[in-house]
């Protein structure tokens, strides 16, 4: 079933991550003493009284700032407050109301949508506090003070949250592919998933590391229904000096774990570059299907055979993911992005691949005929099955004799074999990739 969502809301540095945090159970919105640490939609489940609920966090609105990127901010808290069922206004009641919270309470008050107010950091104040009265001016409703550094009161804005819910309709969606668009910082990343959902879903401009967190955007179309979670930069680790950068690495590597396919985008000016290299080796790692998508190829000068020498220089420098299609195009223009969703349902469909245990056995025994297995000191490696324990990615667990004797280049050799086979490779993605 589709879950309802919950926006949260307030202007910039009154506890709306932390608060978050809490509700979720773990650390996912990045949490700074700074106001603007929280720039992009940030979303994750969570559940209260048996009711499941989309929780969504958002960057500080500042009504009047013509700063670009606290501008941008507040187009993404707009974008939340159209998209949710309920609303949290969260404000600061050791600060009092704010001109700024009576802008945002007003502009709250005409989407018309369920509003629960909550006055935060309240430590050392009560219900009956005289301070809590000041926020009934908002004109939003009784405030509920809280303190979500200590967890006080917030049980009660959870009840107050499932008494809104209950009217909420809820309705049925189908199993969507999670693609992460992962890179090294100022790639395109924002660029691209804006151009394939239509709106200024994720902040850009070009600064590099702009989108902190990690993002998700649900879309359909034509071909299927896709979650696409938009990712910070990674960056090489002597330029991760804020705690900021380590907690956006940090989530960029657990939605590459979330992620069915994962887009790898490379920039076509510079090549495959050493933070490439890491970043793709992380996809891989993890077993995920991956698209090599070579971005901004509109700029390149370009004769006859400059896609075929990008590629062969790609899988040079990536020899580990010879088995992934690339596709080349230009998250600007739009060029080929449409080609991306053929592709992405083929690369998922073949990292959920199911093999017979007998199916399996047979290509096994026929490796072996062709490539006999290794020996060391007159001890031969014996294989006596293969058996498949998982899908996304698909695991093979091998019987053998002696776990030793079972040497690298030999396991790699079988993989290709069942690589092969199966059509995991990539001249197994019959779509026109270039």
């Amino acid at each position: 079933m589709a879950k309802p969502t919950v926006a949260i809301i307030g202007r910039p540095n009154v506890g709306k991550s932390t608060f978050f945090n809490y509700i979720v159970g773990k650390r996912i919105s990045i949490v700074e003493d700074k106001p603007g640490v929280t720039r992009d939609r940030v979303y994750a489940e969570a559940t209260w009284r048996g009711k499941t609920f989309n929780l969504v966090d958002t960057g500080g609105i500042e009504p009047e700032s013509d700063d670009i990127i606290l501008s941008q901010m507040r187009n993404q808290a707009n974008l939340a407050i159209e998209m949710a069922d309920v609303i949290l206004f969260i404000t600061d009641i050791k600060q009092g109301v704010t001109a700024d919270d009576k802008e945002i309470a007003l502009m709250l008050r005409k989407s018309k949508k369920p509003i629960i107010l909550i006055c935060n950091k309240a430590d050392n104040y009560g219900p009956t506090s005289q301070d809590i009265y000041e926020f009934y001016n908002l004109g939003i409703g009784t405030p509920y003070p809280v303190s979500s550094v200590n967890a006080i009161g917030i049980g009660d804005v959870l009840d107050a949250i499932y008494e809104k819910l209950q009217d909420i309709e809820e309705v049925e969606e189908q199993d969507a592919i999670k693609v992460a668009v992962i890179g090294k910082p100022n790639v395109g990343k924002s660029s691209l998933v804006n151009q394939i959902l239509g709106e200024n879903r994720v902040i850009v401009s070009n600064i590099a590391g702009t989108t902190r967190d990690a993002i998700d955007s649900e879309f359909e179309n034509q071909h299927g229904k896709y979650v696409f979670i938009d990712t910070a930069g990674i960056r090489r680790k002597s330029k991760i000096d804020e705690k900021i950068e380590k907690y956006s690495v940090m989530r960029t590597l657990l939605a590459i774990e979330r992620a069915d396919v994962c887009l790898i985008l490379i920039n076509a000016q510079e090549g495959v570059t050493a933070q490439d290299t890491k970043i793709a080796g992380e996809a891989h790692e993890a077993g995920k299907g991956i698209i090599i998508v070579v971005n901004k190829w509109d700029a390149i000068e370009k004769d006859t055979n400059s896609m075929e020498k990008m590629k062969k220089q790609i899988y040079h420098d990536l020899p580990y993911l010879s088995y992934a299609p690339i596709l080349f195009i230009s998250a600007k223009t739009g060029q080929r992005v449409e080609k991306l969703f053929e592709l992405i349902n083929q690369v998922a469909d073949k990292n959920a691949m199911r093999v017979s245990t007998a199916t399996l056995n047979q290509v096994l025994n026929e490796a072996i005929s062709i490539v006999q297995p290794p020996t060391d000191k007159g001890k031969r490696l014996r294989i006596f099955y293969m058996t498949q324990a998982s899908t996304k990615p698909p695991t093979f667990v091998v019987f053998v004799n002696s776990k030793k004797l079972f040497h690298f280049s030999y396991e790699r050799y079988l993989v290709n074999q069942i690589r092969k086979e199966f059509d995991l490779q990539r001249n197994a993605y019959t779509h026109d990739c270039s």
